[in-house]
């Protein structure tokens, strides 16, 4: 790897180091509170993280508290291996894991299920968010490479409790919650959970006013010591104009300084709020069986509906007759389109059963998890509106008329999968354990237009390995090295230009490959590793005799080359008396290979910073008084594929006070800070999407203040 990555493992030794020795030195640290169960839904085996062959992230609740997260999309403010991928204010969070896009149709889970990214998905009533990164393909059927994002849905506690909340943010935000959790029944064994939260939603960034809601319940019944059920539902909406990106003026990055981070283009008079409604619910069932054993089958719903609408800038048609594909006008020009598409529902259901336990086998033990997950989706959308109003401007003093006649068709699609999975623990000695995991899986897809044009059907099987090795070079410090495929799958579109239009693509394997070294004990969590990832290209391919891919037969999709991201990550979750040190840091390699157009080899993908760092110190200063510091950076990135146009690295620094005390028996906490402390201008990120360079700046400095009675 080149010298700046040698760097940056000099750095994380002496990260590490340096836990070690705080490990050694700091007095034993107290730690309450309930623990999320992190490594049981997400990696799908039973252990600690720390002793896990695998690269995993739980962000609780409070911690997102602290940080003001209430969107999946601040969760880049923690992980130096999690980017931002067209995180637009009002619209759903995109993600980007080790420089790659999680696909928000197959990446995400809650309570370890499959769901649809594609909404608002609301942090109300969850218990932390958990991020696995790494090869996907013993946990998901089909999946972007790189990892998964996991959202722990809020149980009964316990013991009794109930937490009322308040917040503002700078401009008028306001956001209202109650978290209130009660056992009921002559020996406890009923529980309830209560989640209602209200916001009314008013940014920095103007024309985006909206509001959001969220009712949760959560209940459970331990019929006896060997049987548990649990059942929950939850309700969200939020309604809010979405924020439109700006784009590269021509060939030339606009200043981000002389950019007003808070002008939303999607202003014209009859810009529309994009509206979620949310539907999820739940109900799993826990038994204990002989001999150690246990099963568990889980049913979830997820129903969801949307109105998607945007005032949307795309492409310039200049006034000499140039026309820019992939950004504005040099004079900040732009094609303005009334962009609606109404009534969007989409629904996912899926049934988990599994039976996990040890066996004796050849001598060893093995710890066995075997099990099938079967899920069934379905997308149904209208005619949408997709019509030229005329030109826009990049200061946003343009005003069109719109144009919402229904011109346009959509497309609906039906998607059921059968998995059938095996995950195995082998204690090869006292401080060596083998890790397998299997996952066959059996899918078949169905698309149509919504005029009954270009329908595609087509059925594929695929298997995912995944195999790791550990062993602990002492008590608290774990080696391992792991490897392991994940699989994505799709088909040509049924359009003319394509020569092999409606046929499934060949299914498209990734493989990552991994070392790492991790330590967790009471007071110290860190791990350094070395990734290596590849995933297969997919590129439109002209045919000889053709200048370019629109006329019927002039190109094929076809796989030709592929993505190599390759890494070295860093992180540290340090705790002393007082205070403690969340930090990481990444240094990726990531490029084109073995592409049949030589141009492409070599280049950088758009918008994956090749250098992150991210850390949040905290420190007690008086009894009850705490400070905390972030700190955030990202190194260069490119905007378009060809690496023409670098987009300048940036750093922020957020500051926040947290203070607690005890009135009358309940505990108040009262939290400040100021997010981009030093009102850092620069682009935070550059998309590119639909063959189109985006632009969004960085959030101004921003004041927020909440507090939160545990009564």
């Amino acid at each position: 790897m080149a010298k700046p990555t040698l760097s940056l493992l000099a750095a994380a030794t002496a990260l590490l180091a340096a836990s070690l020795a705080c490990a050694q030195t700091l007095p034993t640290v107290s730690v309450s509170g309930k623990a999320t169960e992190a490594a049981p839904s997400l990696a799908g085996f039973g252990d600690p993280p720390a002793r896990l062959p695998m690269q995993t992230l739980s962000l609780s609740a409070e911690r997102l508290d602290d940080l003001g997260i209430s969107q999946l999309s601040g969760i880049t403010k923690l992980d130096a291996s999690v980017s931002d991928a067209y995180n637009a204010v009002g619209y759903w969070s995109q993600l980007k894991v080790r420089g790659f896009d999680l696909d928000n149709r197959f990446n995400l889970r809650r309570d370890g299920l499959p769901i649809s990214g594609e909404t608002a998905l609301s942090l109300a009533n969850k218990a932390a968010v958990e991020v696995l990164k790494g090869s996907s393909g013993m946990q998901a059927g089909t999946s972007a490479p790189a990892g998964l994002v996991n959202l722990v849905v809020k149980r009964p506690l316990a013991d009794d409790a109930t937490t009322l909340a308040l917040g503002f943010i700078e401009r008028g935000t306001v956001e209202a919650s109650v978290d209130h959790s009660q056992r009921l029944g002559a020996n406890r064994e009923f529980g309830l959970r209560v989640n209602l939260a209200a916001a009314r939603l008013d940014p920095t960034l103007r024309n985006s006013k909206g509001n959001a809601h969220t009712a949760a319940l959560a209940a459970d019944w331990r019929i006896s010591p060997d049987t548990l059920v649990e059942a929950e539902v939850e309700f969200n909406r939020q309604s809010q104009p979405s924020q439109q990106g700006f784009s590269l003026l021509g060939d030339r990055l606009p200043d981000a300084k002389r950019i007003d981070p808070n002008l939303n283009l999607n202003n014209q008079p009859w810009s529309q709020p994009v509206v979620f409604d949310n539907t999820h619910a739940s109900l799993r069932l826990q038994q204990k069986l002989a001999g150690d054993w246990r099963a568990q089958a889980t049913l979830g719903i997820q129903r969801l509906r949307t109105d998607d609408r945007l005032a949307y800038a795309f492409g310039c048609s200049a006034a000499d007759g140039s026309y820019y594909p992939s950004s504005f006008c040099p004079d900040g020009s732009y094609d303005m389109y009334d962009f609606r598409s109404e009534n969007e529902h989409r629904d996912t259901t899926a049934l988990d059963v599994s039976a996990s336990g040890p066996v004796q086998l050849a001598g060893l033990r093995h710890d066995l998890t075997v099990g099938g997950l079967s899920s069934r989706f379905k997308s149904r959308f209208q005619r949408q509106a997709y019509n030229y109003t005329g030109s826009g401007n990049i200061d946003g003093s343009a005003v069109t008329p719109a144009a919402p006649e229904l011109t346009d068709e959509n497309t609906n699609r039906d998607e059921r999968s059968n998995e059938l999975y095996l995950r195995d623990r082998v204690a090869l000695g006292a401080d060596t354990t083998a890790w397998l995991g299997l996952r066959h899986t059996r899918l078949h897809r169905e698309s149509v237009r919504t005029d009954g044009s270009r329908p595609t059907d087509y059925s594929q099987g695929v298997t995912t390995p995944w195999i790791a090795l550990s062993h602990a070079i002492a008590s608290d410090w774990l080696v391992y090295a792991s490897w392991g495929q994940g699989v994505e799958s799709d088909v040509v579109p049924n359009r003319p230009r394509y020569t092999n239009r409606g046929q499934a693509l060949p299914a498209m394997k990734s493989r990552q490959t991994e070392i790492g070294l991790k330590t967790g004990t009471q007071r110290v969590e860190g791990a350094l590793t070395v990734f290596d990832i590849r995933r297969p290209a997919w590129r439109d391919v002209l045919l000889p005799g053709f200048e370019e891919c629109s006329a019927e037969n002039s190109c094929e999709r076809r796989i030709d080359g592929h993505a190599r991201h390759r890494g070295i990550e860093a992180s540290a979750d340090l705790k002393w008396s007082g205070g403690g040190l969340f930090a990481s840091a990444m240094r990726l390699q990531a490029r084109t290979e073995g592409s049949s157009d030589a141009g492409l080899n070599g280049l950088v993908p758009p918008n994956v910073p090749q250098t992150t760092l991210k850390a949040q110190l905290r420190q007690d200063l008086l009894p009850g008084l705490q400070a905390q510091l972030g700190l955030r950076h990202e190194g260069k990135r490119f905007a378009t594929p060809d690496n023409g146009i670098p987009v300048p690295a940036w750093t922020l620094v957020d500051a926040g006070l947290r203070y607690t005390q005890t009135v009358g028996g309940q505990t108040w906490t009262w939290r400040a800070a100021v997010d981009n402390l030093t009102n850092r201008r620069a682009w935070r990120e550059s998309p590119w999407q639909y063959e189109h360079s985006y632009l969004y700046p960085l959030a101004p400095r921003t004041f927020r203040t909440s507090l939160e009675v545990l009564l």
